[in-house]
């Protein structure tokens, strides 16, 4: 089944690492490629001439190793990859990549890659419990990254709970299952996020509170069952995840122009928080104020609306177009009612007020209406919405 494939195995310092000893030959057994590449923390756990000897490939530990870099070495590999594997993946490594950082050879191939990435996290128990430790995985898995494991267990420091790394079979399973051809394949989906600035002058703007965390963890998951997803993406917190082809931008009405470009799709799933107006006539000075009380007058122009636009057009309109309602009151009245005038086939609709947390946070309840009804579902993260999201467009589009 991993016939042909080559997978980028990146070992962290952990006593688990003697377990990615095994788990090389278990994925040369299956036919794959390992190239190791060993922390400094991993070497003091195995050698490179172990890792080596299994692989049969260079084993690779240094950012500024001369040879290597002259013909920018860690760009290569983190590209020559079908899959990048990081096993055992530690709180230290997971860190790293929530945050972005990028200070050693392992790190800098995770920043620099544009394959999927599949982590088998190790560590003490009170580590992956730890706040700071959460984060980063919720982090992550908004980003797309897949998880295997940790499983439960006894640890080598004499403690037991989750933290163990899985099993060498187990990792080569999630491997199995990362490089097949899921649901999705060979389709193009569209999906929009974050919200959009529409200019008042130079230095002000009109926007909302959305972080686009939502959008960026459907566009992961769709990723995940193997779709092609275009991201549109207006000016979010939340950073667009590995293996989407990214589009930004600033304003609705480049939004559209955007979302027109991209078409035709499969499906489009357009969970922007796009503004309704915008100002009339964008000053090109910053507006001053002249001491006498009185206050700029704004005209506003009413936005493009890009969801009944794409819903209702006559040619190359997408076979499932999917519209998101963000409601303070009366949600499902509202979001049923916007369905209805949109044209869209589904409405996925969630209550925005201030005491829920929702806009802007990382849980999500949601009801998603259809012609068959209204539906809702419990509340949860972000990325488990995005996942059951995902799910059912995946259904809907399968012949």
């Amino acid at each position: 089944m991993l016939a042909d494939k080559r997978i980028l195995l990146i070992i962290g310092g952990g006593i688990a690492a003697f377990k990615s000893l095994d788990l090389i030959r278990r994925l040369r057994e299956r036919g794959a490629s390992v190239v190791p590449v060993i922390t400094k923390a991993g070497q003091e756990f195995v050698t490179p001439l172990s890792a080596s000897g299994l692989a049969a490939e260079k084993v690779y530990t240094d950012l500024f190793d001369l040879t290597d870099e002259a013909e920018m070495g860690h760009i290569e590999l983190s590209r020559s990859a079908d899959l990048v594997v990081v096993a055992p993946a530690t709180a230290d490594l997971l860190g790293k990549m929530a945050g972005g950082l990028a200070n050693d050879l392992a790190s800098t191939l995770l920043m620099a890659t544009d394959k999927r990435v599949l982590v088998a996290p190790a560590m003490n128990v009170r580590m992956w419990e730890h706040p700071a430790c959460q984060r980063n995985v919720a982090t992550l898995k908004a980003d797309g990254v897949l998880f295997a494991g940790p499983n439960e267990g006894a640890m080598a420091c004499g403690e037991f709970g989750p933290g163990r790394m899985a099993e060498p079979l187990e990792i080569v399973a999630e491997v199995e299952a990362a490089l097949a051809d899921g649901p999705m394949t060979g389709k193009h989906v569209l999906v929009t996020s974050g919200p959009t600035h529409e200019p008042i002058d130079p230095v002000r703007y009109i926007a909302n509170r959305s972080s686009g965390a939502q959008g960026s963890a459907i566009a992961a998951a769709l990723v995940a069952l193997g779709a092609d997803v275009t991201f549109v993406t207006g000016p979010a917190d939340v950073p667009p995840p590995a293996g989407v082809k990214a589009v930004a931008v600033e304003t609705a009405r480049e939004m559209l122009e955007a979302v027109e470009a991209a078409l035709p799709a499969d499906a489009g799933i357009f969970a922007a928080a796009v503004a309704d107006w915008r100002v009339a006539s964008e000053s090109g000075s910053k507006i001053k104020k002249d001491g006498s009380g009185a206050l700029p007058v704004l005209e506003f122009a009413e936005n493009p609306d890009i969801l009944a636009q794409v819903s209702q057009m006559k040619k190359g309109r997408p076979g499932l177009v999917v519209g998101f309602a963000a409601e303070t009151d009366d949600v499902i009245a509202h979001a049923t009612a916007k369905r209805a005038r949109k044209g869209c086939d589904w409405i996925v609709a969630n209550d925005v007020s201030p005491e829920t947390g929702i806009m802007g946070g990382s849980e999500n309840a949601v009801t998603v209406i259809s012609v068959e009804g209204a539906e809702a579902w419990p509340r949860m993260g972000k990325d488990e919405v995005a996942r059951k999201l995902a799910a059912r467009v995946a259904e809907a589009l399968a012949p």
